[in-house]
């Protein structure tokens, strides 16, 4: 990793003092190409933020029916089980050219959407199936961003870097979905639906620009290592065999199972069934529920950057899924909306250091030539998202929302005190190989 800071040359890191060298947190900055990438990932996540709330509001109204409601929400995350093919393409083309052809990719559909809002040929049927061919990239949009932000920026500044990553999905959850809400409110779909795919159309153009030069030349080299070793298949099973050697690691996959099982629904695909039958809000108020969990998220991410030197990354991911589901529990409990925009801060608050501090570590700890496979086994492991959406989304019904929400909260808060049992000695120990500084 050290021969990758080394070799940046002249002008790839910024020599001028100013803000960025008098404030440390922002030190990853200095690196040029973030400074083109992090808007792109800012303007992509808008989009995604935008289209989710405008179309789940969409089905749910069109249909009245909360299962394909949290069918939809399942549906954005069918692309996992392809997300370990595209850690090995990663590899071998890199991250920058793989996200930018996703990117493309996302433009194209939007427009498809658009068209079919604008000739009155939208239905839930061509929604879902638009969404399908969503999910198939979708979905590893976050790994692949974060592997190539890696592969920016020199390992002291790696933390940091990741946690200023996710702000941009933090950022977007709250002006994205205020402004997907408002958009829509005001001027009908069609409309909105122009502002989502220009933000997708800048984002691919951005991380086109986003050239790293030379500091990805370590990455490069090691994908055309990759690559001359022949068969793809056997590079995605030697990918999934070195995280299911590593304990640490392994029980990093382990605990994005369980939030995404028991935690991020709550977030997402429920999030209108929280505002219409809970809060008994309109759309607007959805967005102010999105927002709330958004804004914690995006401070969490922050103070996490500012203070990254100094955390065991193992601790604090568990520490973070506890207090995570405590808020949730928090929630559970209250059906005031004053008090759920409360406990959604706090919740996204815990999220951002739990999530941050899991990706840091996969990415810091990881072999230069794993960290695209790594990456996709990692947004595999967010499968266990539609399969919790599905089943709490069923339970609704029978159980309600208060007793629904509190049998996942406690049943997440066993699992990870379970995980931090089975390793120990890989992420809880001072000397483990996640706490190491």
């Amino acid at each position: 990793m050290s021969g990758v800071e080394d070799r940046k040359p002249p002008g790839e890191i910024s020599q001028r003092s100013g803000l960025l060298d008098r404030v440390p947190m922002l030190a990853p900055f200095r690196v040029r190409a973030l400074r083109f990438q992090w808007p792109a990932d800012l303007l992509t996540n808008c989009a995604f933020e935008m289209e989710t709330i405008i179309l789940g509001w969409w089905i749910y109204t069109e249909t009245g029916s909360v299962w394909l409601l949290t069918a939809f929400g399942a549906l954005h995350f069918f692309g996992t089980v392809v997300a370990p093919v595209l850690g090995v393409v990663g590899d071998r083309i890199g991250q920058r050219r793989l996200l930018a052809i996703m990117r493309a990719i996302y433009t194209g559909l939007g427009v498809t959407t658009l068209l079919m809002a604008a000739t009155g040929r939208m239905t839930p049927t061509s929604v879902f199936v638009v969404a399908s061919l969503m999910a198939c990239v979708r979905t590893s949009d976050i790994s692949v961003r974060t592997a190539l932000v890696a592969d920016m920026v020199p390992p002291g500044s790696l933390t940091a870097a990741v946690g200023f990553s996710r702000t941009t999905g933090d950022v977007a959850r709250i002006a994205g979905a205020l402004t997907g809400a408002s958009l829509f409110a005001m001027f009908g779909i069609e409309r909105a639906y122009l502002v989502i795919v220009a933000f997708y159309a800048l984002g691919c153009g951005l991380t086109l620009a986003a050239a790293y030069g030379r500091a990805g030349q370590a990455q490069a080299t090691a994908a055309l290592q990759v690559k001359s070793r022949g068969s793809a298949w056997r590079d995605l099973r030697e990918g999934l065999a070195y995280v299911w050697t590593t304990p640490h690691m392994l029980a990093g996959m382990w605990l994005a199972v369980l939030v995404n099982l028991t935690a991020f629904p709550f977030s997402g695909g429920l999030m209108p069934y929280l505002a219409r039958e809970v809060y008994g809000v309109d759309k607007i108020g959805l967005g102010y529920l999105v927002a709330s969990w958004a804004t914690g998220a995006f401070i969490g991410s922050i103070s996490l950057s500012a203070v990254s030197p100094k955390l065991r990354l193992g601790r604090v991911m568990i520490i973070g899924s506890l207090v995570w589901h405590a808020m949730l529990l928090g929630l559970s409990q209250t059906s005031a909306f004053q008090y759920g925009l409360a406990c959604l801060m706090l919740a996204g608050f815990a999220q951002s250091f739990s999530m941050v501090a899991l990706a840091a570590m996969l990415v810091r700890t990881s072999d230069l030539q794993y960290r695209g496979r790594v990456m996709g086994v990692r947004s595999l492991a967010t499968y266990s998202l539609p399969i919790g959406l599905l089943g709490l989304g069923a339970m609704l019904g029978p159980f309600g929302f208060r007793t629904t929400t509190a049998i996942a909260a406690v049943g997440g808060i066993a699992l990870t005190l379970a995980i931090v049992l089975r390793w120990r000695g890989a992420i809880w120990s001072a000397d483990a190989p996640a706490n190491r500084r």
